[in-house]
Parts: C-alpha cells; sequence; structure tokens
C-alpha cells in the first residue's frame, strides 16, 4: 500500500495539471481509501498519529482553492475537495515567453519552435503585430508551429502569448530570404565540426553548456568572401556577448571579430586558397561578471547568417525621402551589379522606415524615411569647400579615411532654433560622431559629442545669434574612418511638439477596480499647449478617463490615465493617445519600451482579469 496521497487532475485547454503529495505512516487497521462522488473529486486516506505538520501558508493555500482538511486527536482524515475546478482558477497564471528558438525561419516555410518559459496552462493564445506569420501553439506544451507566407516582409515580427490571466512580454521572430538549418551537437571539436552542405544558409542555434563552441565547417573557393554575421544580443534579446572567429581545418585563426553590431559579431573573410575552412562561436555573458570567462545558457539562441552571396552592409544615402522616390546604393559584399541599386518607392502611409530586400541578398536592411529633402555629400567638402545645404535637410555622409572632416554651410536668422542630429553607432557603425557649430569666420558656437553615457550618437541644440551664414563640422570622435564610418547628420528648424511613453507594455485590470496608468508627458522645443489625453481602441466593456496635461503644474510632465471595467475576462492591445485641438491640431501615440529591448510598442496590452463572484 502506497504511504502517500497523490492526486492529479488534468483538466482540457484551459487548465492545468495539479500535483498534491503528502507523506505520512498508514493506519493498519485502515484501508487506503479513494475515490470521487460526483462531478468532484474526493481523495480520503487514513492515517493513524498525529497530521502532517503544516505551515500557515500551506493551510491558507489549501483553504483559499476550496481544499478541506479534517483532522482527528488519534487518527485522521485528509479530506481534499475540489469543486467546480476552483483550484485551476488558484494556480492559473499568465503565459510566460522567454524566448523562441529556432528564432526565425525562411519565407514560405513552417517550423516547430521552442516557446521558452513556465507556462501552468497550455496552450495560450497568440498575437503577432503584424500580418505574415501565423502562429500556433502545438499539442506538446512549450511548442509553437509558425507559418511564414511566401510574401512575408523580411524581418522582425513580435510575438505574445497571452490568457484569461495577463499576457507575456512580446519577444522577436525574425523572417528571413536564405534558406536555414538548425545547428547539431555535437560540433564543439573543430575536429569535428558539423559539416554545411551551402555557402550561403542561415544557422539557428544558441551556446548551451559552459564549453560550448559551435564548429560549421564550409568550403571556400580561392579568392571567395565569406561573409558570417550573428544576430543574437542586439535582435534577438539573447543575454549573449559573442565572439566569431575563422580558422584552418586544424583550428589556426585566420580571422576574429568581437563586436560589429554592439554585441553581436561579424567577419568578413576572403579565402586565398581554395579549401575547408571552420566557423567556430562562443560567447561571455553579455553582463560582465566577476568569473572574466566563457558562458552559456539555454537562453544563448542566435541566427549565424553564413553566405557567399550579396550581403548588404548599408544603403546609401542612409535616408529617403518621403516626398518623392529615392535612388540608393546597396553597399556591402558580393553584391551583383544588377540589385546594387534600388529605387525607394513613395510609401502611401508615411510610414518612418522601409525594408529593402532581394531574393539575391542575403539579409533585408531598413532605410529610414523623412518627411523633408535628403542628399549625399559632395566630393569635396573640407573647410576650405563647405558644402551649401539647406534646412530641413537630412545628409548622408562617410568619414572614408582617417582625420577626415566634413563641412556643411547653412544660412539662418536671428533667433531662429536649430538643431543637428548625427547617427551612426546606433545603426551599427563604429563612427562616434562629433560635431561643431561655428559661424563663417569659424568662431566656435557650440560642440558636442555623446548624447550621453550610454549613447555615443550627437544632438546639438543652438539659437542662431545673427542673420548670417553658419557652418556645422563632423567627424569622428577619435579620427578614425573608413568604409563604414558612415553618417545620417539631420539638420531641422525644430517645431514645438510633445510625446508620450508609459513605462510598461502590458497591464491587467481587476474589474470593479480602477487601473491607473501612469503617462509621461515631454515636451519638446518649450510646447505650452494643453494635451487630451486617453486610451483608445479599449477591450468591449472597458472605459477610460480623458485627462489634460497642462503647461504648468503637476499634470505638465505625467498624467495618470484611469480605466475601469465591470465584467471580463477580455484583453487585447490598446493605444494611448495625445490630442490638441486648434489651427494646427496634433495627434500622438504613447510608446512603450518592449521589455528587455530598446525597440517600443505602440500598442500595449490590456487584461481584464474574471470578476472575484466569477472564479
Amino acid at each position: 500500500m502506497p504511504n502517500h496521497l497523490g492526486a492529479s487532475l488534468h483538466s482540457s485547454p484551459a487548465t492545468l495539471d495539479l500535483k498534491f503529495t503528502v507523506r505520512l505512516r498508514p493506519l493498519k487497521s485502515m484501508p487506503h481509501l479513494c475515490g470521487s462522488v460526483g462531478a468532484s473529486k474526493l481523495l480520503v486516506c487514513g492515517y493513524k498519529r498525529d497530521p502532517p505538520r503544516l505551515s500557515k501558508m500551506n493551510i491558507a493555500l489549501l483553504k483559499d482553492s476550496g481544499m478541506r482538511l479534517c483532522f482527528w486527536r488519534q487518527s485522521f482524515i485528509l479530506v481534499l475537495f475540489l469543486t467546480g475546478f476552483a483550484s485551476a482558477d488558484l494556480f492559473a497564471a499568465k503565459p510566460e515567453l522567454s524566448y523562441l528558438h529556432p528564432a526565425g525561419a525562411q519565407r514560405g516555410t513552417t517550423v516547430s519552435v521552442e516557446a521558452a518559459g513556465k507556462n501552468a496552462t497550455w496552450p495560450p493564445q497568440v498575437l503577432t503585430d503584424r500580418a505574415g506569420i501565423t502562429v500556433e501553439p502545438e499539442k506538446d506544451k512549450g511548442k509553437l508551429k509558425i507559418t511564414v507566407d511566401s510574401d512575408a516582409v523580411p524581418g522582425v515580427y513580435w510575438v505574445r502569448l497571452h490568457n484569461d490571466e495577463g499576457a507575456s512580454p512580446l519577444r522577436p521572430f525574425v523572417v528571413g530570404t536564405l534558406s536555414e538549418m538548425n545547428e547539431k551537437e555535437p560540433n564543439n571539436d573543430y575536429r569535428k565540426p558539423q559539416l554545411l552542405e551551402t555557402t550561403t544558409v542561415i544557422v539557428n542555434g544558441r551556446i548551451n553548456g559552459r564549453s560550448d563552441v559551435d564548429t560549421f565547417a564550409v568550403k571556400l573557393a580561392a579568392g571567395q568572401t565569406l561573409v558570417a554575421s550573428m544576430a543574437a544580443n542586439e535582435v534577438l534579446g539573447s543575454p549573449m556577448d559573442a565572439i566569431l572567429e575563422v580558422t584552418s581545418p586544424n583550428g589556426f585563426r585566420l580571422a576574429f571579430n568581437h563586436d560589429t553590431y554592439n554585441l553581436d559579431p561579424q567577419v568578413v573573410f576572403t579565402a586565398e586558397e581554395a579549401g575547408t575552412y571552420l566557423v567556430r562561436t562562443f560567447a561571455f555573458p553579455s553582463k560582465p561578471n566577476q568569473s572574466i570567462s566563457f558562458s552559456a545558457s539555454a537562453s544563448y539562441v542566435y541566427r549565424l547568417t553564413l553566405t557567399t552571396a550579396a550581403f548588404v552592409d548599408h544603403a546609401f544615402p542612409l535616408a529617403a525621402s518621403q516626398n518623392h522616390p529615392t535612388e540608393i546604393e546597396l553597399r556591402g559584399w558580393n553584391i551583383p551589379q544588377p540589385v546594387r541599386f534600388y529605387t525607394v518607392p513613395l510609401s502611401s502611409n508615411h510610414e518612418d522606415v522601409a525594408p529593402l530586400f532581394h531574393p539575391e541578398l542575403g539579409n533585408t536592411t531598413l532605410i529610414k524615411t523623412v518627411p523633408h529633402a535628403v542628399t549625399v555629400e559632395s566630393a569635396v567638402n573640407d573647410a576650405g569647400h563647405p558644402q551649401p545645404i539647406q534646412l530641413p535637410m537630412t545628409i548622408s555622409g562617410s568619414i572614408s579615411e582617417e582625420r577626415d572632416e566634413d563641412w556643411y554651410q547653412f544660412t539662418a536668422k536671428k533667433g531662429q532654433k536649430v538643431e543637428f542630429r548625427a547617427e551612426s553607432w546606433a545603426l551599427g557603425f563604429p563612427l562616434d560622431p562629433l560635431i561643431r557649430l561655428t559661424d563663417a569666420n569659424g568662431k566656435r558656437l557650440a560642440q558636442v559629442d555623446d548624447i550621453n553615457r550610454s549613447q555615443r550618437d550627437a544632438v546639438l541644440s543652438h539659437t542662431i545669434p545673427a542673420d548670417g551664414d553658419y557652418r556645422l563640422m563632423i567627424r569622428d570622435l577619435n579620427r578614425d574612418g573608413g568604409f563604414r564610418y558612415v553618417y545620417r547628420l539631420s539638420g531641422t528648424l525644430p517645431q514645438a511638439d510633445f510625446n508620450l511613453k508609459l513605462a510598461a507594455d502590458a497591464f491587467t485590470l481587476t474589474p470593479g477596480t480602477a487601473l491607473e496608468i501612469p503617462v509621461t508627458v515631454g515636451r519638446l522645443h518649450g510646447y505650452g499647449g494643453e494635451i487630451s489625453i486617453t486610451a483608445v481602441d479599449l477591450p468591449e466593456g472597458v472605459t477610460a478617463t480623458t485627462v489634460v496635461s497642462k503647461k504648468k503644474g503637476d499634470t505638465a510632465k505625467s498624467v495618470k490615465l484611469q480605466l475601469t471595467s465591470a465584467t471580463g475576462p477580455v484583453s487585447g492591445p490598446i493605444r494611448i493617445v495625445g490630442t490638441v485641438a486648434g489651427e494646427t491640431p496634433l495627434s500622438r501615440t504613447a510608446e512603450a519600451t518592449i521589455t528587455g529591448f530598446t525597440a517600443t510598442t505602440a500598442a500595449p496590452w490590456l487584461t481584464v482579469l474574471k470578476p472575484a463572484e466569477a472564479k
């Protein structure tokens, strides 16, 4: 006869596995009783001696879940009474999603994906941020089937799991154009690498195990250029700082890179001789610790692009106009002439970025679109020959060699506010821009380097002291230069404006209790108007207050929006919008930083729980 009481309930989809175990000495004269009554489960066991020692927390847990405890002096009976799956409500929890693996797929394919996280209930519902992929939970817990449309736009798609209790964080899934494969272990030993049948493929892998070194063998012809580019920390949020190296078959290092796109490495290697070469990757933790050693984890997932075909480093210019088609050049490696030049069409909805992709390209790149004129630096634009520009304008340029400086000249009037924003480092390039504003005689008026300690790009704002010509210089802080030292320099005459920010991208509302959502108000360039802020696209039954942010006082920089509901459960994405009426109406949507990333979302998730009396 068993010496414990064990119960396991398996409910249908919306449910969980309930396991309860108590170890006691069985009463010799009493048989082990276990049965069921009606629609409820009744489990009974008899025991001699004293009842088990249960902590206050455990007793409270049993009481809250509808379980009934009955004790006797010499012997006792423990009765577990479960009614209407009350315990399922107790143990139900919102879904978790730490990462997806594999973290991407080729257009027109279907893959089975691990959805990492503790999920007591399965299956959840799934949200994607846009059309192009279909995500379905599989029968096995923690598995998703993701189908990618053949015409899906390549790039990052955001996936969120949700149920009646809440929602997981958004996590990225990348759609690509190349064929893909999964890493196969063991491949640690350089003498026994994973052999790749093609030189153009995306490998989905992970560094899992402290001594894990993933090794891949590729065959190259003499003069052939291989691009090995990893997406891990920057794109997928993997907590790893990866290293890539290309070696000879006997392990002699021929090329190496640590950080190209922030913490993600990229190696460009040209084979001097035909033969088999090894590509190896391993990692440190993204957050340094005292160990100063290699690191690994199941969450160290990556996508490694290996290609001898076309691979784009950047599109030049680095910006396209929203007002007319823009001719751009794709710069990188192995790019054939027919696809080197590309026309960015007009965007009907004036989106801020446009994806650039082609079946012959090994990767997808994004180009920023702007509502004003764009241009590129001229062949000669040194201090003695500044390039004329007219604000507002976005200029794309390159610090092509060491000690290079690019100079621009513009005309402005007294009292005008001008703002110049130099972007490079945030775009994944090595340039650390320094910009300087002078008058026509060379007198320095302002100079800036980094935005802050964590952002190496530069923003210069200045009020013009007198009518006349002015000059702006840009260079690398360390006087470096090269092919990838490109920049996007935006010169504008800033107008008063505002933005709205949220501290979280998911919220939970209890029926009958008001939910307060703090909204931070950013007043740009002295904006002083009153801003009406409310929530729209709300789930059925949810109402929101409208609050006003005034120029001065407690509401100038932040407000608290209240949402209420009498019923539930219901959930969905919402928007929080600020509007200003008048001759020049403005409307801005609040954005929240996605947990663990620098990317933002304008569609935070709202969960309305089931009313307490309905649980």
